[in-house]
């Protein structure tokens, strides 16, 4: 019987649905930020600070993961499709 959770590691998620993914997450981060404050409001200052820095830094890539991913998607189709290795 084949594995269900081996052929799934061989799956590419297309492009778009890489670049919906990242876009919900920024969204979801950005819906969820009052509530983090609140979550954080019983921490001390210091754990508050690392807390909230993290939460930028998360911030941060996932919104340079998606501009890179709109540059890819702007690249001619032969450039970002998966070739396979010589």
């Amino acid at each position: 019987m084949p594995d269900p959770m081996a052929e799934s590691a061989f799956m590419m998620i297309t492009l778009e649905e890489k670049i919906a993914r990242t876009e919900r997450l920024l969204r979801r981060m950005e819906e969820d930020q009052p509530y983090l404050r609140v979550r954080l409001s019983a921490l001390g200052a210091e754990h508050r600070q690392s807390a909230n820095a993290f939460a930028d830094r998360v911030r941060a890539e996932a919104e340079a993961e998606l501009q890179r991913l709109r540059a890819e998607r702007g690249l001619p189709y032969e450039w970002n499709v998966p070739q396979p290795a010589d």
